[in-house]
């Protein structure tokens, strides 16, 4: 995730973390380590996170693609398909 946002941000590529963690001193050290500079939100709920009840996220990682407007493109991409999908919304 950080080299996709590195190089497609500028291009409009905007990148919000949702952690299932329940520690808050952990998941922010962890935001750190990874050197993670987009917006990161948590209620610290695990697997009772309210955005992963209402995505029905099942596993993690799971990315989730919105186009401009907010609407759900694709889910599930990782590597090379992520990447794909991403240069083909900016390029539109």
């Amino acid at each position: 995730m950080v080299a996709l946002y590195k190089e497609f941000h500028s291009q409009g590529l905007n990148i919000v973390g949702v952690s299932l963690d329940k520690d808050a001193t952990k998941w922010k050290e962890a935001i750190a380590k990874d050197k993670l500079i987009w917006t990161q939100v948590s209620h610290l709920k695990f697997w009772e996170e309210p955005i992963a009840i209402q995505y029905e996220v099942q596993s993690i990682p799971a990315p989730f693609v919105l186009d401009a407007s907010g609407k759900v493109v694709a889910k599930g991409l990782l590597g090379e398909e992520l990447r794909a999908k991403i240069k083909e919304l900016l390029s539109k």
